[in-house]
Formats: C-alpha cells, sequence, structure tokens
C-alpha cells in the first residue's frame, strides 16, 4: 500500500498528539523515564480509538519515553519506539536521557532565541515610535525657541507666520478673514477644507487667524504648534497696538503743549520732540483735517458717527505722523497735524498728498488745510498756534468753496489766499498769478504787463485797448495770444480774471513804492 506524504504527515501528527496525551502524560507527572515493552497490553495506559489507531498504523510495539526538563521544569518528553515488543537497556535509557538533556537545552535556547528576536522586534518598532514623537518634539522646541527669539528681537506677525511655515512645512499666513470658524472652535486649530485655521484673539476679541496651507494631515503636536503661533501672534498684535497708542498719546500731548502752551520750557519740548525722532529744526507745516460727506455740511461735533469718525482720522494721521516723524492730535472735531516738509515740497503739495492719503486710508473723503511753512517750530512754537488757525481758515474755506476731499494752502486759493494767510504773502501771489508774464517781460523787452492793463481798463475790449495803446489792433490780438500762451487759455474766465487783475494792481503798487 502506498502512503502519501499528506496522509503520513496527519497521521504521524496524530501519533505525536496520542503519545503526548498517554506516556507523555505519565513522563511529564513523575519527570522520570517510562518504558513499556507492549503498548497494547499495557493497562497503564488510557487506550482511546483515535490514539490505538495511529500506534497500529505505525507499528509500534515497544516505546520508551524521557523527559525534556529544564531545572525542575518538565517542558516536553522525548519518545523512541520499536516495531516489536522489547526491553529497553540502562544504558539505552541514559543514552535517550542524554539526547533529552541535549533537546532540552536547544528547545529552551531556540525559545530565548524566538523570545529576544520578537523583543527586538517590539523594541525596533518602539525606538520608531520613540523617533517619530522625538522629531514632532524637536519641531515643537524649535518652533518655541524660534518665536521666543521674536518677540524678544521684535519681530512681527509676518516673521512669525514664515518661521511656523518652515517648521511644519506648508505656508502659513495671517489674515483678518476666515477667523469665524476658528472662533467657534474655542481656540483650537480646526480644518477648514484642505487648509487649518487657528484663531489669532485676545480677551474675547478676534483679531485674525493664521491659516495653514499645504498639510492637510497635522498630528496633534503640530496641531498645537500652530495653536501657539497664534497665541504669540495676539501677544505681538496686543503690544504693538498698545505701544501705538502710547505713542500716539505721546505725540498728542506734545502737539497739545506747543498749541496751548507756547510758553514751555523750549529746551524740554525738544528733549521730547527729540525722543519721538522728529526734526525740531526743519520747516514745518500745520494740516487741519476733517472727514466730509456730502459736501461736509454735517455738524462734526453731534452724533455717534461723527464721533466715530473723529477717533478713524485721529487713529490713521497719528500712523502718518509717526511715518513722518511728526506730530498729530485730536482738535475742534477734526485732526491737527505738525508734518516736516520734504526736499522740494510745498505746503500746498504736503496738504494735497495728506488729503489722499487719509483719504484712501479711511475710504472717506478728508479735506486738508495747510498753513504755510514754521521754520523751526519748536524754536518758536507761538507760531504753531497761529499756523494752526490759518490751517484752518484754509479748511474752511475749502468746504464753503464746495472742494471737500481735497488738500490745499493758502497759495492755491488765488488771492482768497491773501485773505485767510496770516502771513500776507504779497509777493507770492503777485508771482503765482503774473510771475510768467512779467518774466517774459524782462526777457524780451515787450510789454505784456501794461497790455494787459489796458484790456482790462478797457472792459476787455480790443478796439479800445488798441486806442489807449496807440498800437494796431492786430498788435493787441498778437500780445493777447502771448498772454494766453503764458497762463493758460482760462485766463479771462471772471474767476481769473478777477485775480490777475488784483494781482496787476498789487504788482504797479510793489513798482511805484520801489520806485519812489
Amino acid at each position: 500500500m502506498r502512503v502519501t506524504e499528506g496522509s503520513v504527515s496527519a497521521r504521524f501528527q496524530q501519533l505525536r498528539l496520542g503519545m503526548g496525551e498517554g506516556l507523555g502524560g505519565l513522563v511529564a507527572q513523575t519527570a522520570r523515564p517510562y518504558v513499556t515493552d507492549d503498548y497494547f497490553d499495557d493497562a497503564r495506559f488510557q487506550h482511546t480509538r483515535t490514539i490505538d489507531t495511529a500506534v497500529r498504523d505505525e507499528g509500534l510495539v515497544a516505546i520508551l519515553g524521557v523527559p525534556l526538563s529544564l531545572g525542575s521544569q518538565v517542558i516536553g518528553v522525548l519518545f523512541a519506539a520499536d516495531r516489536r515488543a522489547r526491553v529497553f537497556e540502562r544504558e539505552q535509557v541514559a543514552l535517550l536521557g542524554s539526547f533529552a538533556a541535549h533537546a532540552a537545552v536547544a528547545i529552551d535556547t531556540a525559545n530565548l532565541l524566538a523570545e529576544t528576536r520578537s523583543a527586538l522586534a517590539e523594541l525596533e518598532r518602539a525606538n520608531d515610535i520613540i523617533r517619530e514623537h522625538s522629531g514632532v518634539i524637536e519641531r515643537a522646541s524649535e518652533v518655541h525657541d524660534r518665536l521666543s527669539e521674536l518677540v524678544l528681537h521684535g519681530g512681527g506677525v509676518h516673521d512669525v507666520a514664515h518661521a511656523v511655515s518652515e517648521v511644519l512645512g506648508g505656508t502659513v499666513e495671517f489674515t483678518e478673514e476666515g477667523a469665524g470658524t476658528a472662533r467657534r472652535a474655542g481656540g483650537h486649530a480646526v480644518r477648514e477644507g484642505d487648509d487649518w485655521v487657528a484663531a489669532v484673539s485676545a480677551g474675547g476679541e478676534t483679531l485674525g487667524a493664521l491659516v495653514l496651507h499645504g498639510q492637510p494631515d497635522l498630528d496633534p503636536v503640530d496641531q498645537r504648534t500652530l495653536e501657539r503661533a497664534a497665541l504669540v501672534t495676539s501677544l505681538l498684535l496686543l503690544a504693538r497696538r498698545s505701544a501705538g497708542e502710547a505713542e500716539q498719546r505721546v505725540r498728542g500731548e506734545l502737539l497739545d503743549d506747543l498749541l496751548d502752551a507756547p510758553d514751555r520750557d523750549r529746551r524740554l519740548l525738544k528733549e521730547r520732540a527729540a525722543r519721538l525722532r522728529t526734526d525740531s529744526e526743519a520747516p514745518h507745516v500745520v494740516l487741519a483735517a476733517r472727514i466730509d460727506r456730502a459736501g461736509g455740511t454735517a455738524d462734526p461735533d453731534t452724533g455717534g458717527r461723527e464721533s466715530a469718525d473723529r477717533q478713524r482720522l485721529w487713529s490713521a494721521a497719528t500712523h502718518l505722523a509717526a511715518t513722518r516723524h511728526g506730530l498729530s492730535s485730536a482738535r475742534d472735531g477734526g485732526t491737527v497735524l505738525l508734518l516736516p516738509l520734504g526736499p522740494g515740497e510745498s505746503a500746498a503739495d504736503l496738504a494735497r498728498q495728506t488729503a489722499r492719503g487719509l483719504g484712501g486710508t479711511l475710504r472717506e473723503p478728508v479735506t486738508v488745510g495747510a498753513s504755510a511753512p514754521v521754520r523751526a517750530p519748536l524754536d518758536h512754537p507761538d507760531q504753531v498756534a497761529v499756523a494752526y488757525e490759518e490751517a484752518r481758515r484754509c479748511l474752511d474755506a475749502l468746504r464753503l468753496l464746495h472742494r471737500s476731499g481735497q488738500g490745499a494752502a493758502a497759495e492755491d486759493l488765488g488771492f482768497l489766499g491773501l485773505l485767510l494767510a496770516d502771513s500776507r504773502d504779497i509777493d507770492g501771489f503777485v508771482d503765482r498769478t503774473v510771475g510768467q508774464v512779467v518774466a517774459y517781460d524782462r526777457r524780451r523787452g515787450t510789454d505784456l504787463i501794461r497790455t494787459m492793463d489796458a484790456y482790462f481798463a478797457s472792459g476787455m475790449s480790443p478796439a479800445r485797448t488798441k486806442d489807449e495803446l496807440h498800437v494796431h489792433v492786430n498788435t493787441v490780438a498778437q500780445r493777447l495770444e502771448r498772454v494766453g500762451r503764458l497762463l493758460g487759455p482760462d485766463w479771462q474766465s471772471p474767476a481769473r480774471a478777477l485775480e490777475i487783475q488784483l494781482a496787476l494792481r498789487l504788482h504797479a503798487l510793489a513798482d511805484a513804492v520801489t520806485s519812489t
């Protein structure tokens, strides 16, 4: 009969189990060798059909079993069998016992090796986990150190965002938008689509949010890193706000002292200005600014909206003053600024630039009136108050002329500027109005100024003008055409003509005074 490998393996397995339960049990209980000359005739075994069938199929008769011992512990049994009845000699029992001792040691060594390998595998997995957590902790520590360094060295919000971007491997930006989701999360970083958002808040006020792009999967440690960065950002914003408010108050107090108490110690005034990095020796311009709506006819001192407007205007003006190393203060329903003139800059230029800058920041029309330059205002504090009154008159004139949202100085308002300005710059007015014609006459030896005098005296009639000058009417036409090229095509409009006639009178008066 042929027996397949599968049937032999199954039968051997059945035999091994059976002998383990039978003879093996006896050996394990006594920890001594156990011998049977004839298994089927030995009543010491509890014969079962399964075991007996397996033993019979193998043709086994005599069986010897010795314990596999480790100290006092039996870990198994080593069997020897014969297919005929026989007696196992003492030497054979001892030899099998020796084999069993070696086998027990080998089995124990194999078990220890397997346990060691298993322990090493567990240790390696633990090391991997430790390395992973160590890397995360190192990143968190790096962020903490970098954020602390940024705070100590005066870093800003964008510096914090850049540092966290490098550590987390994404792109972090600060935004005032999208903070609603983070606010509802109670200070924790929350996922919004593929981004993570952490609210930047302080004292119940949400100042914005840090948004992490490019890292949709964050472990808890990295989430806490983003939250910590948001906390540092809120501290920086609060510190900047507090510093800004303190500087605003200091700048406002210094300007108030210049306006209200010009007799203060000038040395102390200069020391205070130096701490604010204000150049007290440069020429400055006093500017009066006010938010205007609907032509500027609303009363600026009434209503909650006007009060909020004044606060916004003062805040924006203070920022502008700090940028230009000047001063600002809330006053008379608006804001007053004392700003230095830049190279080649006029008071009118500064007024227009300030109106555009403040209007763009507030997205509201801001009207700005400027004074004439005040040289070394801290050496002449009494002139600052005078200049402020001039700036206010210029501001009121702009509003009355329906030029709200613009900036101007007295020099921009023609002859009206003579009435508004405290300096009464007559020469400047004449030069701005007809100076080009005067200069042309001097260079070319022409008589355009006299022609203009005769033209206006003749009721702007070329025919009567030619009689007054005793020249041909074509000569008058040619001279008037030249004047138009010098002064602009609108020089005969009512408003311009009035200014030009006043300038001609003042020019003639100045010539008469000079000649005498």
